[in-house]
């Protein structure tokens, strides 16, 4: 008889739950996942996951300092296989990283073969490098075989992995790390070894250590690049007492072959009859060399930087990138100012000390509470290695005595073994040994039966016994722990102390001078130019100024809305009928070879607004602006400049209301004339206009019908001219208008005869 069996029903398995609550649980446990196991460092050992396994596969394949180097792939596989469940290329890379001098301050990992350089070119591929751990990452792992850390089984079970490495080497702060989590991310920058110890040894000395105190020792980043940090001392410390900020960095110009010592520090190579050029000595953190001078080319392409000639790329060892001035008459703290403000020649480095504590809980912490924090931990590891030492002690001086007793009592012992088939348990009864002691003296060899050895053990048993009141005194006294670590710290600093190669500082902290003050418009050739606006918005720039009434070619359909002169370093202000002004440099107009290019593209204009004015800028100048609906206001010139594509909106605007009027009003004027559909005129002294910065506007003249024609200032006691009909050209000049001058928002009378019937000023 056979029994039938039935597959389960998967749909059997399918649980009803709300999706909201569904995704929410599934993307908090990828969340945590991420937050916990990938993107924070441990404040313990500053390591991830990753390269702590890296780390620690390598120590298991003997790749220590003295040792020789194995290929790149074997310890990639045995990470992956074994311990880190990931991509092969992300292993590699964090390995690559761990050992380039130029991106951590104290590598970890000693490369040979192509480990990538600071050009940004990447490493070789894995079966083609090899490496070893240098003497610092031993330094990280050290005691990880006397019982300081717990081991947690590996991800198949298979094998055991430390859960930190309990090594007095500062790594979190020494070497940084950068992370990207879910909702959090971490950015800490590496720092000097030795000044790290100082304000530790300062914090265990006195836990109640005020911030300002550590911070005279704790200078602040020490960059694997070297630079300048130019940020002031409060600003630095600032951020470290509250765990979050960011540091501008500079590259340091050097001229180690200047003959004057203000040049060289200067970073200026003199050439000869007057000639000179920049030398850049170290490039800011973070910042591939090959990409700053791809930037700094672009713009001397691009001619957003004329005062610079050229850069050439003269680096071998040392880095060496040398900027070559337009003429000799550059001012060289111009050219340094420029280079900041335009390149990565200065960056920003953030600082976010947000990191795992020892309960794996992400916090930001404060540099006190950091060092606190790692102090804590480092006394634990010292009370869990005394702890497993005296463990040790114990069980050898337990055999010790074992054989003290063989040794007093040979003959009888040798007796026993040769005369008992189970010596074991007789000896265990006439001398009252233990299971191990019995065991121990049963497997003695021959060769330790002489007097010597008895001597020896004798001599071991003593030095136990004194090292075991030690470490049970250092057990029960806080103050010799301390005392402990202190020693041990003061050891570790002589590796990395101000006079070795390691530990000298390479970033020099100093707040900049006041930058050379220098206007953009400074690095810009400035050359006369015509712009021509088209009516349907067509933008382009003629060398020279061209006379404004030349009939210009424009698309078929299209005709002249604006022309003008200015310079290539002035800027134009575009009204538009919706408010907004938008700024736009002469110098970046497209080329009047062609039609030119659509204005459209160069700034966001709306698709429904119309151009108003175009305007040349001046400082501190004012424009009268109106609608239609004849409300205005005085606006500074200054006000209307936009720093983006979108512009600024200046006059408020709604359906139905629109800017119409923008004029500039010269210094010498004193009222302002306004004229309505209903061809009515009014005059009235600009104090009576109030200057804002952004509105409505107040009424300029009141209408029953229609709407603002135009308005125009004047001064008064010179009278009100236009311009007669036809081709003449004369000008017609009404100089007696106390008629028409009343208060502002007037109905006015009807203009003088002769005034023209568009009702244009």
């Amino acid at each position: 008889m056979t029994v039938e069996t039935t597959e389960p029903d998967p749909f059997d398995a399918i649980v009803d739950a709300p999706f909201d609550s569904a995704l929410s649980e599934r993307y908090l446990v990828y969340a945590l996942s991420t937050i916990t196991a990938r993107s924070l460092p441990d404040l313990r050992d500053g390591l991830k996951p990753v390269h702590r396994r890296l780390l620690w596969a390598m120590r298991q394949l003997k790749l220590n300092p003295n040792d020789a180097f194995k290929k790149s792939a074997r310890v990639v596989g045995d990470v992956i296989g074994k311990y880190h469940p990931h991509g092969d290329q992300s292993v590699y890379d964090a390995m690559v990283r761990l050992a380039q001098d130029f991106s951590l301050r104290y590598p970890l990992v000693e490369g040979q073969g192509n480990f990538g350089n600071i050009d940004g070119d990447n490493a070789a591929a894995y079966r083609y490098t090899e490496a070893r751990l240098t003497k610092t990452a031993i330094q990280l792992m050290a005691g990880l075989d006397e019982g300081t850390v717990t081991y947690v089984p590996t991800y198949n079970g298979e094998d055991e992995e430390p859960e930190i490495f309990p090594g007095l080497f500062p790594n979190l702060l020494a070497n940084g790390a950068t992370g990207i989590a879910v909702g959090m991310a971490t950015s800490i920058p590496s720092h000097n070894v030795h000044e790290i110890i100082d304000s530790t040894l300062l914090l265990i000395d006195n836990p109640h250590a005020e911030h300002s105190a550590i911070m005279e020792i704790f200078k602040g980043p020490d960059l694997p690049t070297g630079g300048v940090i130019v940020d002031s001392a409060e600003a630095i410390s600032h951020a470290y007492e509250t765990g979050k900020g960011a540091f501008r960095v500079r590259g340091r110009f050097h001229a180690a072959e200047a003959k004057d010592e203000a040049d060289r520090e200067a970073g200026i190579e003199r050439l000869g009859n007057g000639q000179w050029q920049l030398v850049l000595s170290e490039i800011p953190y973070m910042v591939p060399k090959g990409k700053l001078i791809e930037q700094v080319a672009a713009l001397i392409a691009d001619k957003k930087l004329p005062i610079l000639e050229d850069i050439r790329d003269e680096s071998d060892e040392k880095i060496r990138l040398v900027f070559v001035p337009k003429n000799r008459n550059v001012d060289p703290e111009m050219l340094k100012a420029s280079l900041y403000k335009l390149s990565d020649v200065e960056s920003r480095f953030s600082l976010n000390l947000n990191v795992l504590d020892d309960s794996r809980t992400p916090g930001v912490l404060s540099l006190r509470l950091m060092l606190q924090e790692w102090i804590k931990s480092q006394i634990n590891i010292l009370i869990r290695r005394s702890e497993h030492r005296l463990q040790k002690i114990a069980d050898r001086l337990e055999l010790l005595e074992g054989y003290i007793i063989a040794f007093l009592n040979l003959d009888r012992v040798i007796a026993i073994i040769r005369a008992e088939d189970e010596p074991k348990p007789v000896l265990m009864a006439e001398f009252q040994l233990t299971d191990r002691q019995a065991e121990a003296i049963l497997n003695m060899r021959l060769r330790s039966l002489r007097k010597l050895e008895e001597m020896e053990l004798r001599r071991e048993h003593d030095t136990l016994l004194a090292e075991k009141d030690e470490l049970e005194k250092l057990l029960e006294s806080p103050a010799r722990q301390r005392t402990r670590l202190k020693r041990d710290l003061a050891n570790l600093r002589k590796d990395y102390a101000e006079d070795t190669l390691l530990g000298r500082r390479r970033t020099t902290i100093a707040e900049a001078a006041p930058t050379v003050e220098f206007s953009m418009d400074a690095m810009i050739e400035k050359a006369p130019v015509t712009v021509i606006l088209s009516t349907k918005g067509w933008i382009r720039g003629a060398s020279g100024h061209e006379a404004l009434d030349k009939e210009f070619k424009f698309k078929e359909g299209d005709g002249p809305a604006f022309a003008l002169h200015c310079q290539t370093t002035d800027k134009l202000l575009i009204a538009c009928d919706n408010g907004r002004f938008y700024t736009l440099g002469a110098d970046k107009l497209p080329s009047a070879r062609g039609f030119g290019e659509p204005i459209r593209t160069i700034i966001d204009i709306e698709a429904e607004a119309q151009i108003v004015s175009l305007i040349v800028y001046k400082p501190k100048a004012q424009l009268l602006l109106a609608s239609n609906a004849g409300r205005g206001f005085a606006a500074e010139a200054d006000e209307l400049l936009a720093e983006t594509r979108k512009g600024r909106g200046v006059m408020n605007t709604k359906p139905g209301v629109k800017l119409a009027v923008v004029r500039e009003i010269p210094a010498e004027h004193d009222h302002i004339a306004v004229v309505g559909d209903n061809r009515k005129l009014v005059i009235f002294s600009l104090e009576e206009l109030p200057v804002m910065a952004k509105g409505q506007g107040v009424t300029l003249q009141r209408y029953r019908d229609g709407g603002l024609a135009d308005a125009i200032t004047l001064k008064l006691e010179e009278g009100l001219s236009w311009k007669m009909g036809g081709d003449s050209g004369r000008v017609r000049t009404e100089s007696d208008m106390r008629l028409w001058k009343v208060a502002r928002g007037a109905a006015g009378r009807l203009p003088p005869q002769g005034f023209p019937r568009d009702n244009r000023f």
